[in-house]
């Protein structure tokens, strides 16, 4: 008879990474000849991501890379605040983490500069008062002329930086692929992004942002990992402190997939073959002793002779400290209450004991000597033999008296001895510890189709492509389906592709065609397709993308020089009321210059809205 095979399962291990502090780098020698090399960064509300725009060749990838996160101790003062990678482990509660995101929108600016000199510090900029580099940042879509002024005059003001150029990260990306693939500008396509906070649908017609038509779904990575942690605690509630958001991420980025039919693969976990060949187990960290674990009878029968030995010698301290005790209180007795000319302090103490004569008292006197030197004679003989009855004596006189409860003559085995060829149960301390995770390593990714799980009342990630394609013309959405491009940390999971081309040949017309496309590096390539703008755009007085500070001057902090990866700008138009006079025709003139003016606004107020929808 064929054995039957033992089942195949994984375990893995956390990592829990540590971060280790960045080095503070030397500013290398083509960064500052023929003239100041852009500093490139990757604001992103994950992960912050910064290098130089320069053609050498130790420059072609971020020199820094660390979580957009400040921590501070609760109470201390702001200069020691820490940052990024010089947080060694974001779990403790005594941080106070910050960051300077709201949603995937920058409003904590005093973060945001930390973050700055963070940056600046260790890519070895030491000009003091000013960084004399441009700087090319990214920013969200469609992002508010406010945060845009706000982070406008951080840069000119605080920073004295000469340009500023702002671009949008998933077009970056888009940007870097397109000449990857060698696509001639101007590029048409459409942009799924999907990163830490938020995902967008964002077309691009002609190598310029349609900013009228993007989308944005409030569904991203910290949702993921924040359902996640849920569906671990709920399964396991006795490892609640150990699923961390640390770990969590972890099985996330390394663990975790997309299905191409949800449904379907769902059914393929109800076999339990499948099951035991898919699921990971995760092993958390234990310690290996066991309270009660499966031992020998001869450990039993050692341990219980060395707490019997322990209990005695306690039982025989207590035993004389209590006798000790009661002869000092005897020899006080009777040298204070026997005296003469006492009587009636005697008569009192009498009543304190609850005696009614001196008779009763001197009984009493006996007994407690005779149990003090039968107590003595029974600590000088051997303890661990002693098995004689209590005597009657050595009963407690006092309430409290616990040595009775820890007396050794109770029996020795108070529980029947199991036989030693009786097989006790083992009890698997590291399966204990062990995280199964099953269907929950496609759950986490299905959010991003199917929001409502989360609470999330809203469209998933392609039914808003399939409403942003209806606004087109069915010519404008071929060309815009013919290059579906997916960026963004949160599009990394295995799968994610071949679901997206699922879904897209569901909701095209038949035998109609389409091309999905993956970014090479989804994380980084917004870094990379900012560095290739920036060195093929270099700053200079009237260039494209390039915001100088006499801009800023003249024309506000909100101002955005337009180039093929940024937002579209749209001025904001603020009317002056025209003066009122008091005379009855000019009220009349008034009243309808007010109402021009608030057409003025209400219009204005509309563009508004339309580019930061």
């Amino acid at each position: 008879m064929a054995s039957k095979e033992e089942p195949v399962y994984q375990i893995f291990s956390f990592q829990d990474c540590k971060f280790t502090p960045d080095p503070i780098y030397e500013l290398p020698s083509p960064c500052l000849s023929p003239s100041p090399a852009p500093v490139v960064i990757d604001n992103g509300s994950f992960q912050t991501r910064a290098g130089w725009a320069a053609p050498a060749a130790d420059c072609d990838s971020p020199r820094l890379l660390f979580r957009s996160v400040a921590a501070r101790s609760r109470g201390a003062a702001r200069s020691e605040t820490q940052i990024g990678n010089d947080i060694p482990n974001l779990e403790p509660l005594r941080w106070l983490l910050k960051s300077q995101f709201d949603r995937n929108v920058v409003v904590n600016f005093e973060i945001q500069e930390l973050i700055f000199d963070y940056v600046f510090t260790h890519l070895g900029i030491t000009s003091e008062g000013s960084v004399e580099h441009p700087i090319v940042l990214t920013e969200a879509p469609c992002n508010p002329l406010h945060c845009r002024q706000m982070m406008s005059e951080l840069l000119f003001e605080c920073y004295h930086v000469p340009y500023v150029s702002y671009g949008v990260d998933s077009l970056y990306s888009f940007y870097h692929n397109n000449i990857q693939r060698s696509l001639q500008p101007p590029h048409t396509g459409i942009v799924l992004s999907s990163g830490y906070h938020c995902s967008h649908i964002l077309p691009v017609i002609d190598g310029r942002l349609d900013a009228v038509n993007c989308k944005r779904v409030n569904v991203a990575g910290s949702q993921a990992a924040s359902y996640l942690q849920r569906l671990l605690q709920l399964k396991y509630p006795g490892h609640l402190a150990a699923i961390t958001l640390s770990r969590v991420e972890e099985l996330l980025h390394e663990h975790s997939y997309t299905a191409v039919d949800y449904t379907e693969e769902l059914e393929k976990w109800r076999s339990p073959e499948f099951y035991e060949r898919e699921v990971h187990r995760m092993q958390l960290p234990f310690s290996g002793k066991v309270p009660g674990g499966c031992v020998s009878v001869e450990e039993r029968q050692e341990r219980r002779a060395q707490q019997l030995r322990r209990l005695q010698e306690i039982n025989a301290r207590r035993r004389e400290e209590k006798l000790q005790q009661d002869q000092e209180r005897l020899d006080r007795l009777m040298a204070e209450l026997l005296e003469d000319g006492l009587l009636d302090q005697f008569h009192k103490s009498l009543v304190e004991l609850n005696m009614d004569s001196a008779e009763e008292l001197q009984s009493y006197i006996n007994k407690l000597q005779l149990a003090v030197e039968q107590g003595r004679q029974k600590l000088q003989s051997d303890g661990a033999e002693g098995k004689a009855e209590v005597s009657e004596l050595e009963q407690p006189m006092d309430e409290g008296d616990g040595v009775a409860l820890m007396d050794p003559d109770f029996p020795e085995d108070t529980l029947p001895e199991k036989p030693a060829n009786v097989i006790q149960p083992m009890f698997n301390m590291a399966e204990y510890h062990q995280l199964f995770v099953g269907t929950e390593r496609l759950r986490c990714s299905e959010i991003l189709f199917q929001p409502s799980p989360t609470g999330e009342d809203q469209m998933g990630l392609m039914e808003t492509l399939q409403y942003v394609l209806a606004r087109y013309t069915p010519e404008q959405q071929e060309a815009l389906v013919s290059n579906v491009f997916l960026t963004g940390g949160n599009m990394q999971y295995p799968g994610m592709k071949e679901r997206v081309e699922r879904e897209l040949l569901a909701m095209r017309p038949f035998q109609s065609h389409f091309n999905v496309t993956m970014a090479s590096r989804p994380a980084l390539d917004s870094w990379y397709g900012a560095r290739d703008w920036a060195l093929e755009h270099l700053p200079s007085g009237a260039a494209e993308g390039w915001i100088s500070r006499q801009d800023y001057e003249e024309k506000g902090g909100e101002y955005l020089s337009e180039h093929c990866a940024s937002n579209i700008f749209i001025p904001m138009k603020i009317a002056k009321p025209a003066p009122s006079r008091p005379t009855e025709p000019s009220t009349l003139t008034s009243s309808g210059a007010s109402a021009t003016v608030t057409t003025v606004t209400a219009t204005a107020a509309a563009d508004v809205a339309m580019a930061t929808s």
